[in-house]
């Protein structure tokens, strides 16, 4: 056997010359998640100088928002965005110069006017008789095989937002108080809106109708009722829809130019989070990725938002139309085991090119009384508009197990005790060790393909991934610090095995490519190198601690440019869904032993992608994750959820 390679940290870092002439300072230790204040100062115009583009598009139904633009122009203009928005050693993304408090967006968007229901609520600590029709499954049960499907009433519709975006907490210190949610949300600043298409619900509405989720009031707000035929026609008994749209401005606010790589994470986190709620349910979900961005604009009620025109550079102002909302994907819920089903996405397309002839109820709050507009969020936002697809095929796979090698890793909790007791850590012990039977266990929740069919990693079948409409694209680096009988180093998850040889070639020749002692035969885990990459880690998540003093903590590397050329520039917000996604199963996989995580959307990009080797856009870091043995701050206070304290703050 070879002997082991140990590496420093510097011999792995030293590999642009350039950007390792200036450190910048360390962040401020209360801001783990994201940089919240740019060092790259850039000056805003008081006036905005605008050109003729609209993120709310006024085309019909038969229109791509693409359609005299060439493709390859739009996947440079995305790359262009990506590259502009990377932190490096010596710059960070163009941001605000600080926060301003005063203009704070309103997190919770309400529709004035519109009807407001209220939704049920459920107990966390339940007692485990199966008999209770409100009780939740195991939570490591629903990776094995889902439950008997429930059917769609008020108690289930509400049980699945309970349990997926509503409020699971406040936290209150001294003169600050604010919420936290089931879901998570890069800054706790939440861009992501949602809704329900549904068929009638008895005690809801005895029509068909689409409403808006008010997190805070923990109710639905019913917007419009739509034609009887609607889901007869084309989809299956049982089934209805979920809309996620993003509020661009609640991220810029303090993110300034990244944010739309943010808001992206947050989308993918969202899609998860109602996947595992329905999973408790019996229900599985699929993205209905062949409607385009103008179907998706009228299916949710999104089109009626003011004009806004994209100024020619960053400004600062008063111009409220910013706070439209983005319509970013829909989900179609349905009981497990229906096998395939047909999308006929062209007359779908026709039927939902009728709801811009429907009443409308509800005037959208405003949720800041200035703005900035980074005005490259909203150019990049229209390249990454996905056209209507005609004649794409709706599949549902057969729904595949998950690897189970330590089941006492997990500590009995149902479901619902996961998701809502889910929380991000805001600084690691630097002391609390992972069983190796734990890591991989983790590790093996996270593969798209689940385990046991003999198959290569590739297409996405596994809760939560089986979501998405396209094979996995993501890969994780893992830095390994305190697991149990695994040697400290730099590791490798391919969560695509199709991709293997291209991802060894791409990163440094000198690398092991070995599978570490005792990892189970399919988990595609590779020790890459040995050595305590601690500071490592640390250096290049923006100097944040937290990414040394977990157990492990890993960069998610997707596909980029590659995926884009395929496909179009349309799937990059996808490519960052995907790492939600995994990022939502790391959270619910922490919690689930006893411990706890982190996203971390602040590193450095290119000193990351030095570190393995990688030159080019192939394959790009788009977000970075820790877990570990959480530090607990015990002057913050927690109140229960509902009833809040009645504050937007």
């Amino acid at each position: 056997m070879n002997s082991p390679q140990i590496f420093s940290v510097e011999s792995l870092i030293a590999t642009n010359k350039t950007e390792n002439r200036g450190i910048v300072q360390r962040m401020p230790p209360l801001f783990h998640h994201r940089l919240p204040l740019s060092l790259h100062h850039h000056l805003l115009s008081p006036s905005p100088t605008t050109v003729l583009l609209r993120p709310m598009s006024t085309m019909s139904s038969s229109q791509s928002p693409s359609l005299n633009v060439d493709s390859d122009q739009l996947i440079n203009q995305t790359i262009n965005y990506h590259n502009q928005t990377k932190h490096s050693f010596t710059n960070y993304a163009k941001g605000p110069h600080g926060l301003d408090w005063a203009n704070q967006p309103n997190p919770f968007r309400r529709y004035i006017s519109s009807p407001l229901l209220p939704l049920s609520h459920f107990p966390v600590d339940q007692n485990p008789n199966p008999s209770n029709p409100n009780n939740s499954p195991l939570y490591s049960s629903v990776f094995q095989s889902l439950p008997y499907p429930k059917p769609i009433s008020k108690s289930t519709i509400s049980q699945l937002f309970y349990d997926s975006l509503a409020l699971s907490a406040w936290k209150t210190t001294g003169l600050s108080t604010w919420s936290l949610r089931v879901n998570p949300s890069s800054g706790n600043l939440h861009p992501t809106e949602a809704y329900i298409i549904s068929p009638p619900i008895d005690s809801v509405s005895n029509s068909p109708f689409v409403a808006h989720y008010a997190p805070k009031e923990h109710s639905l707000e019913i917007r419009t009722h739509i034609p009887s035929g609607f889901f007869p026609k084309f989809f299956p008994e049982g089934s209805f829809l979920i809309g996620f749209s993003s509020i661009f401005w609640r991220e810029a606010w303090k993110y300034g130019e990244r944010a739309f790589r943010y808001c992206n994470h947050d989308v993918g986190h969202a899609i998860a989070a109602v996947s595992m709620a329905a999973a408790e349910l019996g229900w599985d979900v699929r993205i209905l990725d062949g409607l385009g961005y103008v179907e998706l604009e009228k299916l949710m009620g999104l089109e009626f938002y003011k004009e806004f025109k994209i100024p020619s550079r960053p400004v600062k102002g008063k111009f409220p139309e910013i706070e439209f909302e983005h319509p970013d994907c829909v989900l179609v819920v349905f009981p497990k085991g229906l096998g395939k089903f047909d999308v006929d996405y062209e007359e779908l397309s026709l039927a939902i090119s009728e709801f811009s002839k429907l009443e409308w109820k509800g005037k959208p709050n405003v949720l800041s009384k200035e703005h900035v507009c980074w005005d490259i969020i909203y150019r990049t936002a229209e390249a990454v508009k996905k056209p209507l697809e005609i004649g794409s095929k709706f599949v549902v796979d057969p729904f595949q197990p998950s690897g189970m090698i330590s089941e006492g890793s997990y500590k009995g909790y149902t479901l619902r005790e996961i998701v809502r007791k889910r929380r991000s850590a805001v600084d690691m012990d630097g002391v609390t060790v992972m069983q190796t039977a734990t890591f991989y266990q983790i590790l093996l929740h996270c593969l798209p393909s689940g385990s046991g069919s003999g198959e290569k990693q590739r297409k996405q079948l596994a809760l939560p991934f089986r979501a998405l409409s396209w094979d996995a694209e993501v890969h994780a680096a893992l830095f390994v610090h305190r697991v149990e009988g695994l040697p400290k180093g730099l590791y490798f998850l391919v969560r695509n095995e199709d991709h293997f040889d291209d991802i060894k070639k791409a990163t440094k020749s000198e690398f092991k490519w070995e599978k570490p002692e005792g990892c189970p035969d399919d988990l595609p885990l590779y020790e890459l190198v040995r050595g305590d990459c601690r500071k490592l880690a640390k250096q290049l998540s923006c100097h944040q601690d937290i990414a040394g003093d977990g157990c492990f903590s890993l960069g998610m590397v997707a596909h980029l440019d590659p995926t884009l050329r395929s496909k179009g520039a349309w799937m990059y917000p996808r490519l960052f869904w995907e790492t939600g996604v995994l990022g939502q199963v790391l959270y619910l996989e922490a919690h689930a032993v006893g411990i706890s995580a982190t996203g971390i959307g602040c590193f450095f990009d290119d000193p990351v992608h030095g570190v393995l080797g990688l030159k080019g856009s192939n394959y790009q870091s788009l977000y970075h994750f820790t877990v570990g043995g959480p530090v607990l701050d015990k002057r913050i206070m927690s109140l229960p959820a509902y009833p809040g304290p009645g504050i937007d703050a």
